[in-house]
């Protein structure tokens, strides 16, 4: 069987999204067991808010997925293909809120790992399931998906169209797409970097909405509800920099020791990656897209 994730292709996305093992040695799984150890937490018997740290990589946490739900219109029992999955959050999230029957896809296979372990431990194994894949090129039959989700992992993607061809495979007639996606703004000067999604140019494949939504066309996708959600996106960003750089919100008790977070995945440059997005949003480098098209 052809292997479904091209190693070499996938090395820089997998050097980003899993520095701190290049540096200790320690694989994330094991490196996120003893974060949740050393706060007290039991890492094989968790809840969704103690993991809530790790659990959604993206812009808006659990608040911008269930935005996206909802405009989705999701209902339960729907067979859902969670492309750029990452730890699974979403596709945990879909299945215990939405009911939904959930594929994670990824092709950093740390983060398929952890997103098992997580989903083990949080009771969600039974309607969740995880594949490290390239997603242009899904190990699932056609016409085997009602929708697919996908969170700020586009932008990861240098063969967008491909990957288009290979949804449009994977859905049944008139099944969806869901995206949030960060797109390039109004301002063409050089982004600041690192990023989450990137530390170098390199790695960074953003598109202009109006590129994008033109992909999607010429891909067989009709446009039924899209959105730019930017604002709410940054107002989330600003939050949680404050939050990352050390800042506490008032009342809060420095003494209760933090869950573990997305530092833990992304290494120290986390809080600067963090910061360095508010201020692309801010600038209208970057923008945030919300929209749900259909197969035509």
């Amino acid at each position: 069987m052809t292997d479904p994730v091209d190693r070499f292709a996938a090395r820089p996305l997998v050097a980003h999204y899993d520095a701190p093992h290049a540096g200790d040695g320690q694989s994330l799984p094991a490196r996120l067991r003893g974060a949740f150890r050393a706060v007290g937490c039991d890492p094989d018997r968790l809840t969704l808010d103690e993991i809530a740290g790790i659990d959604q990589l993206h812009l808006g946490g659990r608040q911008a997925s269930r935005s996206l739900a909802t405009l989705g219109e999701l209902a339960p029992g729907a067979r859902v293909l969670d492309v750029g999955c990452g730890t699974g959050g979403a596709s945990r999230l879909l299945a215990a809120e939405f009911g939904c029957d959930v594929t994670g896809l990824d092709i950093t296979a740390a983060f398929v790992e952890v997103a098992a372990w997580l989903s083990r431990a949080t009771g969600l194994e039974e309607r969740t399931r995880f594949l490290c894949a390239d997603a242009a090129r899904v190990p699932l039959p056609a016409a085997r998906m009602d929708l697919v989700w996908c969170q700020h992992a586009l932008m990861n993607m240098p063969d967008a169209a491909a990957v288009l061809a290979e949804w449009r495979r994977l859905l049944v007639p008139g099944g969806r797409v869901l995206l949030h996606e960060v797109v390039a703004g109004q301002d063409a000067s050089p982004l600041m970097l690192p990023v989450p999604w990137a530390r170098d140019a390199a790695t960074s494949h953003l598109r202009a909405q109006e590129a994008l939504e033109a992909l999607l066309v010429e891909g067989g996708f009709a446009p039924v509800a899209v959105q730019d959600v930017t604002a709410a996106a940054l107002d989330w960003r600003r939050k949680h920099s404050r939050r990352e750089v050390g800042v506490a919100p008032p009342g809060a008790s420095r003494s209760v020791p933090a869950l573990p977070g997305p530092s833990l995945i992304f290494g120290e440059a986390f809080a600067q990656m963090g910061c360095n997005l508010r201020d692309n949003l801010a600038a209208d480098r970057v923008r945030i897209l919300e929209g749900v098209w259909r197969k035509a």
